[in-house]
C-alpha cells in the first residue's frame, strides 16, 4: 500500500510548492540592476535584514524620498489632468527610455510651468471676477439710487469717502480717479455702500448690519444676473448685490468692517448715468481682453497637460518600480567592505536556474568585474506556502486562503474546493431553470473577460468577475441537480420519457387526491415528475434529501480524515497515523458510516424500519430486539461492536499521543537513544501536532490539555458537523418551495385573469422576483452555507491554516495593489 502511494504522480495544488531559503552576495555597482530584473521576475521573497532600523536609517533613504516627491508630483499633474476635464493616456506610450536623473529635472521643470500658470489663472479669473462683479453692481444698483437736490456735491462727495477692496484692480481706476475725487469732501448728508456678497450669507449680512447701526439703515438686494466661478474650488458660486444707505461716519467705518467680516465685495457707483455708462464701457472693454487671455492661458495649461498625460502612466510605473527597488535594496545589508550587499530570501526550488540567469544577465548589463553570488542556506524557520495558480484555480484558492494561509507542504483543500464547492452549493440550489440564468451570467463575464479585466471595476462587480469561473461551475452543478430534482423554475417536465405512475383508473380525473398507482419501470433520471402536487410529495422529498444530506456530509468527513493520514505520512508522524486518524475513522464510521450504511439498505431493500428508533436505541438499549426495525442479519451484534469501538476510540485519541511524546522527549535529553537522535528530532520537528519546541519549552501539561481540547472537539463536531450537513435539506427545501409560491401564487394567479394589464404586472413580478429573491439572496445565501461547510466541517479534520503566503518582490503585484 504504502509503496503504491509513493508510486502515485503528484498532484497539481495538492501541496505547496517546495521553497528553499537562499543569500546573495550582489556588487554595489549591479545591486540596483539585479533587483530591478530580480522584481521582472517575480519569484524571489526577501527578508528584511534591517527590521531594527527605522526607515530614516537605512542605506537608500535619499533615493526612496526622491522617488516619493516624484511620485507626489505626478499625482499632482493626474489632478489636473483630472480637473481640466482630459483623458490621460491608459496604455504607455513608446519613447525614448529616462533615466531617473532625467525624469527627475523633467518633472521639476513641468511643474514649475504648471504651478506659474496656475497661480496666473487663478490672478486674472480673480480680476475678471471683480470686473465682473463691478459691472453686474453697476448695472443693478442704479436702481436703488435717488437724486436728491444737492447731485453733485453728493455725488463727489460719496464717490470720493467710498472705500472698495479691489487689491488688483489698479488698471481700471485711471477714468473713477478723474470722476470722482475732483470734488471737495462733504461730512454731511445720505451715504451709500454697493457691493455683492454670497447669496447664503444675505441674511445674517442682512441682520447683522440692522444690530450694528441699531435700525439706521436702509437695505436694497437684487439677485445678480449670472453665476460667478469660485478661482479656487473652480465652482460657480450664486451672489447677491446690495446697497446699504446710511448717515454719518461711524455708521460707515461699522458697514465697512462688517462687509470685510462676511467677505463681502464693496464697488464705488456713481449716481450720474453718464458716467455709469462710460464706466460700464470702459469695465466690458476690460472684461473682453480677459476673457481672451484667459481662453489663452486656458489652451497653453491644457497643451501641456495633454503632453505630460501621454507620459504619465509610464512615468508613474517607472517612479513606483524604482521605488519599490530602493525599497527592496533597504532591506540587504552591506557587508563590511561596504563594496557588496547580501539579501536572503526565498524562492521556489523550480526558479533556481531562472533566478540565476536573472543574476548574470543584471553583472553583463551593469558592466560588473564581479558577479552576484547565489547560495542555498538551511532555515529553521517555517518556509511561505506558494501555490501556483492558474485564472480557473484562483477563486478556489482565495476561498481556502480566506480562512487561513495553508502552513507549509499541507494539503491544499481548494483541490477538492473545485468539484465540491459548487456541487454542495448546487444542492441547495437546484432548480436547472434558474441554473441556466446563472449559466448565462457567468458566460457574459467569461465572454468580456478581456475587457473587464482592464476595467476598474466597482467592489461588488470585481469580486463577481473574480469570481467567474466558481459562477460557472455552480451553475452547471445547479443545472444537473436541477435535472435531478426535475424543477424548472419549480415545474417538473417529462424530460427522459413517461412517468412510471398513472391514475388507480380509467374515472381517475383529480391525480392530486385520488391517488397514483405504479405501472411499469421506475423513472429513469431524477424525480418522477408525478410526485410533484401529489399528497405524499413533501414527505418523500424531504426523505430523500434529508437522507441525501447526510450521505454528502459523511462522504466530505471521512475525506478529510482520510487528507489527515496523507498529511501525517507526508510528515513523517507515526503518532498522528496511529493515535488520531485511526481512532477518529473509527469513532466517526461507527456511528454516523453505520447510519449511512442503513440509509442505503434501507433504499435498496424498500425497508420500513424507523432509522430514528434505530440509532436511538443504538446506545439506550443496545441488546434489545429490534424487531420490525431490524434490516440485515447480524444487526445487533454488529451495532454492539460498533458501539464498543467508538467508545474506545475517544481514549485512544486522548492519552497515548502526550504520553509517547514526553518519553521520547525525556529520552532525547536523558542520551539513552543517542543512535536515533537526529531521526526523532527530525519527526518532532515535522510533526503538526506535536511540540516542536527545545527542551526548556516542553510542557507537558500544555501537551495534554491540547490533546483533549483536540478529542473533545472531534466527538462532539463529530456529531454537530453530520447534523450541519442538514442544512443542504433545509435550505434545497426553502428554495423549491419559495419557487412554488412564486409560480403558482403570482404568476399562475395572475394567468388565470383574461386582463392584458394584470398578466403583465404578475409577469413582472415573478421576473422581480426570481431575479431579486431566487437569483441573488438564494444564490447569496447557498454560497454561505456552502461557504460554511467547506471552513468547518470540512476543513477542521486536517488543515491547520496557519501558514504564510509567499510574497515575491513583483512589478506585477506592486502594480495590482496600487490600482
Amino acid at each position: 500500500m504504502d509503496r503504491f502511494i509513493d508510486d502515485l504522480p503528484p498532484m497539481d495544488l495538492m501541496r505547496s510548492e517546495k521553497m528553499m531559503f537562499v543569500q546573495l552576495i550582489i556588487p554595489v555597482e549591479s545591486a540596483q540592476r539585479a533587483v530591478s530584473y530580480l522584481g521582472e521576475l517575480g519569484l524571489l521573497q526577501f527578508r528584511d535584514l534591517n527590521s531594527d532600523k527605522s526607515p530614516f536609517q537605512r542605506t537608500f533613504v535619499n533615493q526612496v524620498k526622491r522617488c516619493g516627491e516624484m511620485s507626489r508630483k505626478l499625482r499632482f499633474f493626474k489632478e489636473q489632468i483630472n480637473k481640466a476635464g482630459l483623458q490621460s493616456s491608459v496604455h504607455p506610450v513608446s519613447g525614448p527610455d529616462l533615466d531617473l536623473e532625467e525624469l527627475e529635472i523633467q518633472l521639476a521643470e513641468h511643474e514649475h510651468e504648471l504651478i506659474e500658470t496656475n497661480s496666473n489663472s487663478e490672478k486674472l479669473r480673480q480680476t475678471y471676477n471683480e470686473l465682473l462683479e463691478f459691472k453686474m453692481v453697476l448695472q443693478k444698483a442704479g436702481g436703488f439710487l435717488v437724486s436728491s437736490n444737492g447731485h453733485a456735491v453728493a455725488e463727489e462727495t460719496e464717490l470720493s469717502e467710498n472705500v472698495y477692496s479691489m487689491n488688483d484692480y489698479a488698471d481700471t481706476a485711471s477714468l473713477l480717479e478723474q470722476d470722482i475725487r475732483a470734488g471737495p469732501s462733504n461730512q454731511s448728508g445720505l451715504r451709500f455702500i454697493s457691493g455683492i456678497i454670497c447669496k447664503s450669507k444675505v441674511l445674517r449680512f442682512e441682520r447683522m448690519l440692522f444690530r450694528a447701526t441699531r435700525g439706521n439703515m436702509l437695505f436694497n438686494q437684487a439677485p445678480a444676473d449670472e453665476e460667478i466661478m469660485d478661482p479656487v474650488t473652480a465652482e460657480m458660486v450664486e451672489k447677491t448685490i446690495f446697497v446699504v444707505f446710511f448717515s454719518g461716519e461711524q455708521a460707515r467705518t461699522k458697514i465697512l468692517k462688517i462687509c470685510e467680516a462676511f467677505g463681502a465685495n464693496c464697488y464705488p457707483v456713481s449716481e450720474d448715468l453718464t458716467k455709469q455708462r462710460q464706466i460700464i464701457r470702459e469695465v466690458l472693454s476690460r472684461l473682453s481682453e480677459l476673457e481672451a487671455t484667459l481662453d489663452a492661458g486656458i489652451r497653453h495649461r491644457n497643451k501641456a497637460l495633454t503632453s505630460i498625460g501621454f507620459h504619465l502612466t509610464k512615468w508613474m510605473n517607472m517612479v513606483r518600480r524604482e521605488k519599490a527597488v530602493y525599497d527592496t535594496l533597504n532591506m540587504l545589508n552591506f557587508d563590511v567592505t561596504k563594496k557588496c550587499l547580501v539579501g536572503e530570501g526565498w524562492c521556489p526550488i523550480f526558479a533556481k536556474a531562472q533566478i540565476q540567469e536573472v543574476l548574470q544577465r543584471a553583472t553583463f548589463d551593469s558592466n560588473s568585474q564581479v558577479g552576484t553570488i547565489f547560495h542555498v542556506m538551511d532555515s529553521m524557520e517555517l518556509p511561505p506556502t506558494y501555490f501556483r495558480t492558474n485564472r480557473f484555480t484562483n477563486a478556489f484558492q482565495e476561498i481556502v486562503d480566506a480562512y487561513g494561509v495553508a502552513r507549509y507542504q499541507e494539503a491544499n483543500p481548494a483541490v477538492y474546493a473545485v468539484i465540491t464547492f459548487p456541487f454542495l452549493f448546487a444542492v441547495m440550489f437546484g432548480d436547472w431553470g434558474h441554473g441556466i440564468c446563472l449559466l448565462l451570467g457567468a458566460l457574459v463575464l467569461i465572454a468580456r473577460e478581456r475587457k473587464l479585466s482592464n476595467q476598474k471595476l466597482g467592489s461588488f462587480m470585481e469580486m463577481l468577475f473574480g469570481g467567474r469561473y466558481v459562477l460557472l461551475l455552480m451553475s452547471l452543478f445547479s443545472i444537473y441537480c436541477g435535472l435531478i430534482y426535475n424543477e424548472f423554475f419549480s415545474v417538473p417536465f417529462h424530460i427522459f420519457g413517461g412517468s412510471a405512475y398513472r391514475c388507480r383508473d380509467t374515472t381517475c380525473s383529480d391525480a392530486y387526491t385520488a391517488g397514483l398507482v405504479k405501472y411499469r419501470e421506475p423513472y429513469p433520471f431524477g424525480v418522477d415528475p408525478s410526485w410533484r402536487g401529489s399528497r405524499s410529495e413533501l414527505p418523500f422529498l424531504n426523505s430523500l434529501k434529508m437522507k441525501m444530506s447526510i450521505l454528502l456530509g459523511v462522504t466530505q468527513m471521512n475525506l478529510g480524515i482520510i487528507l489527515s493520514y496523507f498529511d501525517a505520512r507526508f510528515f513523517g508522524s507515526s503518532l498522528d497515523i496511529r493515535y488520531q486518524f485511526v481512532p477518529q475513522l473509527i469513532f466517526l464510521n461507527s456511528l454516523f458510516g453505520y447510519l449511512s450504511l442503513l440509509i442505503i439498505i434501507k433504499w435498496c431493500t424498500g425497508s420500513q424500519a424507523d432509522l430514528y428508533h434505530v440509532m436511538i436505541y443504538m446506545f439506550l438499549s443496545p441488546t434489545d430486539d429490534l424487531g420490525e426495525n431490524e434490516l440485515f442479519w447480524g444487526q445487533r451484534p454488529l451495532q454492539i461492536l460498533l458501539l464498543l469501538l467508538a467508545t474506545v476510540a475517544v481514549p485512544w485519541m486522548l492519552f497515548p499521543k502526550p504520553f509517547i511524546l514526553r518519553k521520547l522527549h525525556t529520552e532525547r535529553f536523558q542520551g539513552r537513544t543517542y543512535g536515533i537522535l537526529g531521526t526523532s528530532e527530525m519527526d518532532l520537528e515535522l510533526e503538526p501536532d506535536s511540540a516542536r519546541q527545545h527542551h526548556e519549552d516542553f510542557n507537558f501539561s500544555e501537551i495534554f490539555v491540547h490533546q483533549m481540547i483536540h478529542s473533545i472537539e472531534f466527538v462532539l463536531g463529530a456529531v454537530s458537523n453530520t447534523a450541519s450537513y442538514l442544512r443542504l435539506w433545509a435550505l434545497s427545501l426553502a428554495h423549491s418551495e419559495l419557487s412554488t409560491v412564486f409560480y403558482e401564487k403570482v404568476l399562475l394567479l395572475a394567468w388565470g385573469y383574461d386582463n392584458l394589464v394584470i398578466r403583465l404586472v404578475g409577469l413582472a413580478v415573478f421576473a422581480f422576483a426570481t431575479a431579486f429573491i431566487l437569483l441573488m439572496m438564494e444564490t447569496l445565501s447557498a454560497f454561505l452555507h456552502a461557504l460554511r461547510l467547506h471552513w468547518v466541517e470540512f476543513q477542521n479534520k486536517f488543515y491547520h491554516g496557519d501558514g504564510y503566503k509567499f510574497r515575491p518582490f513583483s512589478f506585477a503585484l506592486i502594480n495590482d495593489e496600487e490600482d
